[in-house]
């Protein structure tokens, strides 16, 4: 396969998408190769680049299952517990800390329950 094709930033032709813009369509790239690039340049640093697709070969997104769902709602649960005090936090643990805000910061979380 030769070079892709490289497009500055906004300048691409219509038939090209990146994964975001072929999902808001409803669609996603199915297998295919990295048609072209588009780069954005940058100062003092190397330009930003995003991968396009082409339009006409993409395919339909696949329809959520009760499986699919059960299965995202099981890896959404598993977000929200603590792995120190293995507690429902009631919001996703931010990777960051790797537990919840009361774990990762002890005293300031006894000092607020005591005001």
């Amino acid at each position: 396969m030769g070079a892709l094709p490289v497009f500055r930033w906004r300048l691409a032709p219509d038939g090209y998408a990146t994964r975001r813009q072929l999902r808001a369509r409803d669609l996603r790239p199915g297998g295919q190769q990295v048609a072209a690039q588009l780069e954005r340049p940058r100062r003092r640093r190397g330009p930003l680049v995003a991968y396009l697709y082409r339009v006409d070969l993409a395919k339909p997104v696949r329809p959520m299952t009760p499986a699919r769902w059960a299965a995202l709602a099981k890896a959404n649960t598993a977000r929200r517990i603590c792995p120190a005090c293995r507690r429902d936090a009631g919001y996703t643990i931010p990777t960051s800390l790797g537990m919840c805000v009361t774990c990762a910061f002890p005293t300031n979380s006894d000092a607020l329950r005591s005001a």
